[in-house]
């Protein structure tokens, strides 16, 4: 029985696409100056297309640390140190226009009401992950928040599902991880909880049907899941 839903913030929460293509072009535009032939190379290093704005499925920017991405960038970027850098990568997505996967407020409300409790695991940063919650309008939903700078680690690793569990007082057993990543249900996994993948993120359903439990097209396809799990928060 599902007591408690963690999920994945971009793409999950977020469509990807949306979201971190706008701040792929921004980023990169303001570090090379804009410079579009630097811009270009620099963006290569994360997977990212300056010229077409889009990702490739494996960019490092889908399921990576923004620590990660720095170090993929430093070596690039040697006028500016990998703590300025970290900065402002963190600055640009804290701006970053956000596009809701799904109308939110209307589907946790749903959630609430059935006595679930909720939170989210993202290998961002917390501040901006915090900011684009906020943005939403959907902060005071959420039980537990964590980012990659968190204290619990960054997936694949389950530190921050098993703090989530912890926190809000439930077993892991009881609790579905949300993502659209193999990273996302690596964690689940390791922590020993039910894994639901969407595909409002770049990763495709056949991607994704190995690792998960069920793959769904988007987090507003959880009820009925929720429905067909013997639900039952209380019991």
């Amino acid at each position: 029985m599902i007591k408690a839903l963690l999920f994945d913030k971009d793409g999950t929460l977020f469509d990807f696409a949306a979201t971190w293509e706008a701040w792929a072009n921004a980023f990169l535009t303001r570090i090379s100056n804009g410079d579009g032939e630097r811009a270009a190379l620099l963006g290569q290093q994360i997977g990212f297309d300056y010229g077409t704005q889009r990702f490739s499925p494996d960019s490092i920017v889908i399921a990576g640390t923004p620590g990660e991405v720095v170090d993929a960038l430093a070596p690039h970027v040697a006028e500016m140190a990998k703590t300025d850098l970290l900065d402002l990568l963190n600055h640009e997505a804290e701006n970053a226009p956000q596009a809701e996967a799904v109308p939110l407020v209307a589907l946790l409300e749903a959630f609430k009401a059935r006595g679930l409790v909720l939170g989210v695991a993202t290998n961002d940063a917390e501040a901006p992950a915090r900011a684009h919650l906020g943005g939403a309008g959907v902060t005071g939903y959420f039980d537990f928040i964590a980012g990659f700078d968190s204290g619990h680690g960054a997936k694949p690793t389950p530190g921050q599902l098993l703090a989530f569990a912890k926190a809000v007082g439930v077993d892991p057993s009881e609790v579905a991880m949300i993502g659209d990543s193999l990273h996302d249900m690596a964690a689940g996994r390791a922590a020993g909880m039910a894994c639901v993948a969407v595909l409002t993120g770049l990763a495709t359903r056949q991607d994704l049907e190995g690792a998960a439990d069920v793959v769904l097209p988007d987090i507003g396809h959880l009820p009925p899941w929720l429905d067909g799990q013997r639900h039952d928060p209380q019991g």
